[in-house]
């Protein structure tokens, strides 16, 4: 059995208005595959109050983006920094990056698989 090269998955909660930034700073390190989710959460954040017609509630989740993107080892630090770099303002909520072991990659249209599925 072919051994199959080593990839992760990285998964990115940040700030809505910073997704531009992120996706041009992947750009820049020659990464261009990425899916993007709108999600809902907190952290320490822990949402905020607002006023609605009159009335305060308190908004528990916080609209955020999940970006994932699958690289290869060699790319990961490279992703993680421009990600970092892109999506930090320094204050609360900023988001957090997280990385995941990717067992394997198939491109459907084509069968090619691991890093050449990318």
């Amino acid at each position: 059995m072919m051994r199959q090269s080593k990839m992760k998955l990285i998964q990115a909660i940040i700030k809505p208005f910073k997704l531009e930034d992120v996706r041009e700073a992947l750009s820049a390190v020659d990464i261009t595959g990425l899916t993007v989710t709108e999600v809902k959460g907190f952290g320490r954040q822990k949402g905020h109050t607002e006023l609605y017609r009159g009335a305060e509630y308190v908004v528990d989740f916080l609209p955020k983006i999940k970006v994932e993107i699958a690289v290869s080892d060699e790319a990961l630090e490279h992703a993680i920094e421009a990600i970092q770099k892109a999506a930090n303002t320094d204050r609360i909520g900023d988001g957090k990056i997280f990385v995941l072991e990717l067992q394997q990659v198939i491109r459907i249209r084509t069968g090619e698989t691991g890093n050449e599925a990318i």
